[in-house]
């Protein structure tokens, strides 16, 4: 059967975008509900950027099917559109809902930004299965924002969030977490899991929705989707691909059944592991590093809450790799100094970062996920 499409996606899109982040959610499930396509942005975006994304967006032609859009960065850095399905989402729920034991008496607190697909995805899981759902109040989570909620999905940042609020003593009901984004460090789960809190951590895309679960042995294949490493590159073969992706940029590909976000990985026994995504490769001196190898000795630190990683411009070495951690410690620099021993012990001379620095907040994205700095952010961190 031939696939119908429909030119102007202004005739069905409704951009939204509020700084009453359950209001834009809630006004998403609306839009959907009376069969057009909802399109969050990022109210911190000046005028003329979202103007210019919107234009983008309705100047497209896109298949009749599309329920969904979501906006991703490209390598241009230039927003791409992402287009799905209801299906391709709702049936991962089953599987949450049953894992958290899931039902119309929870409350869940999306801490996401409404312009990550992550936080859509929780709101239409929330209509799907019928429980109510919050946003925190601030960009920032608070203690107001966790007394009356049961389930949290987030990011690791969030995830943290959420447990130094537990330790500072301020009481939740939350008794699970859904943790997608970055590498989900083993610390912050036992950290968790001492508030007796289950997690669930996940590595997803939005091209291809939930890839593999961690529920603490592991990152293995969702149910239902096929992995392969190729080249090592990872490849999903999933029903929960997306329609199509409007916009250039990025590592999406497409081999018939198969799909992949370029991300490195290897599988052993059945468990994933990922390398960082195959653009972000630094080469230096002839050497090439990955990042997020670098980066997981870094944050096993105690102390260190996150680390960045990145290549910038060298006459000799061609990049020298540098990195930033982040860590609310007073006393950086006995941290840095056994940060500095760990690498020296656990990396080889191309892979250890020949520049530190530390900060109290790394660069995220909209959606709270770690976004590596250009050089010249790199410069000016503090």
């Amino acid at each position: 059967m031939t696939r119908r499409l429909e030119s102007g996606l202004a005739t069905r899109v409704r951009p939204l975008r509020d700084r009453d982040h359950e209001r834009v959610l809630h006004e998403a499930l609306a839009v959907r509900r009376a069969g057009a396509i909802p399109l969050i942005g990022d109210e911190r975006w000046g005028q003329d950027q979202w103007r210019g994304v919107v234009e983008h967006a309705t100047g497209a032609i896109i298949p009749y099917e599309a329920e969904w859009a979501a906006l991703t960065s490209g390598s241009t850095g230039c927003p791409r559109t992402i287009l799905r399905t209801q299906q391709s989402w709702d049936i991962s729920y089953p599987f949450l809902d049953e894992w958290g034991e899931l039902t119309p008496a929870d409350t869940m607190l999306i801490a996401a930004h409404p312009v990550s697909s992550m936080a859509s995805y929780a709101a239409s899981h929330a209509a799907h299965t019928g429980f109510r759902f919050n946003t925190p109040v601030k960009y920032r989570m608070g203690p107001g924002d966790i007394g009356n909620v049961s389930i949290l999905h987030g990011t690791p940042w969030h995830l943290r969030d959420l447990v130094d609020l537990l330790d500072a003593g301020h009481p939740t009901r939350i008794r699970a977490a859904f943790v997608g984004g970055d590498r989900l460090p083993q610390q912050l789960r036992h950290r968790a899991e001492h508030h007796g809190i289950r997690v669930l951590g996940y590595f997803g895309a939005a091209e291809l929705s939930m890839v593999a679960i961690d529920d603490g042995d592991g990152l293995r294949a969702f149910p239902g989707v096929d992995l392969r490493i190729r080249d090592g590159v990872l490849w999903a073969r999933t029903d929960q691909r997306a329609l199509a992706v409007l916009g250039t940029g990025g590592t999406y590909r497409i081999r018939g059944a198969w799909a992949t976000v370029g991300d490195r990985a290897v599988i052993r026994n059945g468990r994933l592991s990922l390398r960082g995504r195959s653009d972000d490769a630094i080469q230096t001196a002839g050497a090439t590093v990955r990042p997020n190898d670098v980066e997981e000795v870094l944050a096993s630190v105690h102390g260190v809450e996150a680390a960045t990683v990145i290549g910038v411009p060298d006459e000799r070495a061609g990049q020298l790799v540098v990195a930033a951690l982040e860590t609310d410690r007073r006393d950086t620099a006995d941290l840095l100094e056994r940060v500095k021993k760990n690498a020296r012990a656990q990396l080889t001379p191309a892979h250890i970062p020949r520049r530190w620095k530390t900060t109290t907040r790394l660069p995220r994205t909209g959606s709270g996920k770690i976004r590596r700095p250009t050089p010249e952010e790199f410069e000016e961190l503090r």
